[in-house]
Order: C-alpha cells, then sequence, then structure tokens
C-alpha cells in the first residue's frame, strides 16, 4: 500500500476505482480508550509515539530524501545517517513557545538504557527550535515547527522529546538507527492453513546469516521484532528460531500454524482535503463560512466480506498540501472533518477512525458515535489540509492487543503491505541493545 511518487495522477486514477530477556509489547494499552481529558492530563513520559497537549498537532518524523513522497519514509536511517531525520509539528495558537528537544537511548524493550548521553552523542543533549514560521492566511493559526535530529554514535532504539519551557513532554517519537552487521533476508511465507486463512492473512518468513560476525548464543540471544507498515500496535514480538544452521551461521524463522502472519486487511480508505475551496475525492460537502471550515465526508459503509478492491494507497499515512496556495507545512488551514460510516446495528464494542492521524491509536477525539435512527456512525475531527488515509477500528476486547480493523475492513491476502524486520542483539559485557539489521519487504507491490 505504498503512494507512489506523484500524487495528483495516483488520486485521478483512483477516482476511477474507488523476540535470553523477552520482547515484551512496549506499547501502554491504557492509553487507548482514554477520554479526551485524560489522554491529554498524563504528563508522564512514555516511550513511545505520543502527544502530551492538545495543541500539538500533525506530528511528521520522517527520513528527508529526493523522493517526492519522502514524507513516508519512516524515521529509521543507517547508523552512517547521511539523511538524518526530521520532525515537524503544528502548535495551535498565535504564540510560538520556546521549545527544546533531546534524545533518550533505550533498550530494545524500549526502556531507558545505562547509557550516558556522551556515549551515544556527541553534543549536549538539549536542542533548541529555532526553525519554525507561522501560518499564512488561515483561520485556524499556529506554528510550524522543524527539528533535523542530530547524530548518533551507536545503532540502536531511541526516543526524540519535544518540552516546553517548564520541562513537560509535548509529543515524543520513536526512532531508529541500524548498522547491517548481520545479513537478515526477509521473504514471503506460504499458509499451510484452511482456505479461509490462505485468502485472509499474509505469511512472512525470514533469515539471519551471522557469518561476519561472531555472535554468543545467537539462538537465544538475538531478538527480532516484525512490522507491518511501520506500525508499534500490532508489531510481532519474541518470534524464535525454526532451524539454527550452526555450520552455516545461520538462524531460519518459517512458520506454519500462523505464528507471525498478519491479517492483509484491505487498501486504506481515502479522502482529499488538500483544497478547501472544491470537493475532492471522498468529500461529499464543503462549508467554508465557519471557522474552522467544515469538510463532510461521503457516507461509507463496511468493506468486510466484499471481494478485493485493488488501488494504490499510502500505508494509512497523510500528506499536508494546499492545492491552491502550495506549501502545506504552513499554507495548509485546518478544518473540522465529518466522517459517517455506515451500519445497520452497533458494533460489538467502540468504533473509532484509525491510522497515522491518531498516531495509530484509539484516542477519544477520533471516537465514533452510533445514531440508532440514522443506522450510522459519526465523529468529527480537527485536521489539517491533506491527503489522508485511514481505516475504522474497534477496540479490542483483550487489553494490550491490537485493535480489530477486519470488522468493518476485512482481509485479503493480495492487498500490498510494506513489511520491515529488526534484528537486535547485546554483546557480552556491554550496556546496550544494538540494531545490527534490518530489512523491509513490500508484499504485493504494485
Amino acid at each position: 500500500m505504498r503512494l507512489r511518487p506523484y500524487l495528483p495522477l495516483l488520486l485521478l486514477a483512483t477516482s476511477c476505482v474507488p523476540l535470553g530477556t523477552p520482547i515484551t509489547n512496549p506499547n501502554a494499552p491504557s492509553s487507548q480508550q482514554a477520554k479526551p481529558a485524560e489522554y491529554y492530563a498524563e504528563r508522564t513520559l512514555r516511550y513511545q509515539d505520543y502527544i502530551y497537549d492538545p495543541s500539538v498537532r500533525s506530528v511528521q518524523c520522517y527520513v528527508p530524501t529526493a523522493q517526492v513522497n519522502d514524507i513516508f519514509n519512516p524515521p529509521i536511517v543507517p547508523l552512517s545517517q547521511d539523511q538524518p531525520i526530521r520532525l515537524e509539528f503544528d502548535i495551535l495558537g498565535e504564540q510560538a513557545p520556546r521549545l527544546t528537544a533531546k534524545l533518550i537511548h533505550c533498550d530494545l524493550n524500549w526502556q531507558p538504557s545505562q547509557l550516558t548521553d556522551m556515549q551515544f552523542l556527541s553534543e549536549i543533549n538539549e536542542f533548541t527550535l529555532t526553525n519554525y514560521q507561522t501560518a499564512v492566511n488561515t483561520k485556524v493559526p499556529y506554528y510550524h515547527y522543524a527539528l533535523q535530529v542530530p547524530r548518533v554514535k551507536l545503532s540502536g532504539n531511541y526516543v526524540l522529546v519535544v518540552q516546553n519551557q517548564s520541562g513537560a513532554p509535548l509529543l515524543s517519537r520513536r526512532l531508529l538507527v541500524y548498522e547491517n552487521q548481520v545479513v537478515a533476508r526477509l521473504e514471503q511465507g506460504i499458509l499451510a492453513g484452511g482456505q479461509a486463512d490462505r485468502y485472509a492473512y499474509q505469511q512472512l518468513n525470514f533469515s539471519i546469516n551471522y557469518s561476519a560476525v561472531n555472535l554468543v548464543n545467537p539462538a537465544a540471544e538475538v531478538k527480532v521484532v516484525l512490522r507491518q507498515n511501520f506500525r508499534w500496535d500490532n508489531a510481532h514480538y519474541n518470534l524464535r528460531p525454526t532451524f539454527v544452521r550452526d555450520a552455516d551461521r545461520l538462524l531460519e524463522y518459517q512458520y506454519f500454524n500462523f505464528e507471525n502472519a498478519f491479517p492483509g486487511l484491505s487498501e486504506y480508505r481515502y479522502f482529499d482535503a488538500r483544497s478547501l475551496q472544491a470537493n475532492g475525492l471522498g468529500v461529499a460537502r464543503l462549508l467554508r463560512q465557519p471557522t474552522p471550515t467544515q469538510v463532510e465526508l461521503l457516507d461509507e459503509t463496511t468493506r468486510n466480506g466484499l471481494a478485493y478492491n485493488q488501488y494504490v494507497d499510502a500505508n494509512g499515512q497523510r500528506v499536508f498540501e494546499n492545492r491552491e496556495f502550495g506549501n502545506g507545512a504552513y499554507n495548509a488551514d485546518y478544518a473540522q472533518v465529518t466522517f459517517h460510516l455506515k451500519a445497520t446495528q452497533p458494533a460489538p464494542g467502540p468504533v473509532y477512525i484509525f491510522g497515522a492521524l491518531s498516531d495509530w491509536q484509539l484516542k477519544e477525539e477520533f471516537r465514533l458515535a452510533y445514531d440508532s435512527l440514522q443506522q450510522r456512525y459519526t465523529g468529527r475531527a480537527l485536521l489539517k489540509q491533506g491527503y489522508y488515509n485511514y481505516s475504522y477500528a474497534l477496540a479490542p476486547k483483550t487489553p494490550g492487543a491490537a485493535p480489530d480493523e477486519v470488522y468493518f475492513e476485512g482481509t485479503h491476502t493480495e492487498t500490498e503491505n510494506q513489511y520491515d524486520l529488526l534484528v537486535y542483539y547485546r554483546p557480552p559485557g556491554t550496556r546496550t541493545d544494538l540494531l545490527i539489521a534490518y530489512q523491509t519487504l513490500d508484499l504485493n507491490k504494485r
């Protein structure tokens, strides 16, 4: 589900179709269904992607390249860091607060490591955000901030934290720095289940060749994480090798019982609000007189049980842009976007708008309300002008589980998804987990 380099042509086309210590899931489930005030009132730092203040909006953390759609590149860089990670976000309001940022080195469980700042940084660990600009000709005033993340000296997990003058966190983002000490290979596997499962899930097999480096007890000490579309909420942990070939210095992970299978889901839903002067794809009507502008989307229905519909999407991501004036960083306005989802009866749990627009979390501000008379779910969210991907998700019945996107979206093995493999190892006598390999696979790439 990768958005191709030229977005306008893409949208024109889509208009015609409509893993020692085990790794535990570090995502905090307690926040998934928090009330808005509760969600933002908790200012305790979380070592995950999180927003602590409701004035912080439209956070993007990516690796800038020469590509048109580099905004979709996840915050993952090789140790050389030839292209450093970039953070961008908005602060709503008419004043630009003084902000600082810092890096926290974490272990494989996303808890602070025992390293001192100077062991992973070559400079003082406090960075003032001086690159900001006021919004231009927008109904909703805001300041747009940007920061190039400083280079680090070690591979592994990092959390970037932006703070206000009092030291309270405003936002945090996970960053990954890798080095290819071993060779990881990631490929599509074969599902051995029944017909329904074979056409609904995607199986990933992989191997790790450590012939170029000496690893102590690699079968137990090499830890892996497998992700779908660079998400942490449904990542797979504690995957153990199925074959250990000591003579070949090779670990193989070939699964047969869906241990690491992901539901393929469907291509993400989308709407185009890059213009607030004319209706874009998925938009039913615009009300330009109110402040902010009101954008009402077309009514939607469940896709579970329907045949697979192929089109190019952005894997749940979004792009900020103003079609009339360009430069979505500070020319794009904010609008109140209304979502409608038809349902003849309520779902067996709360329903949310889900994707990068919600930080891949079930936030109360993205929760839908059910109207029994109209037989549909409705919800509104303040969003920046742009092109958005999203899905409808049910809150999980099991605490800590991933949201249920299959209920409304269905699942197909043909769906295009991106997968990446993180390989960790802590050398004996050291105090840090290194990210010794990184590999990606675009499954069903168009």
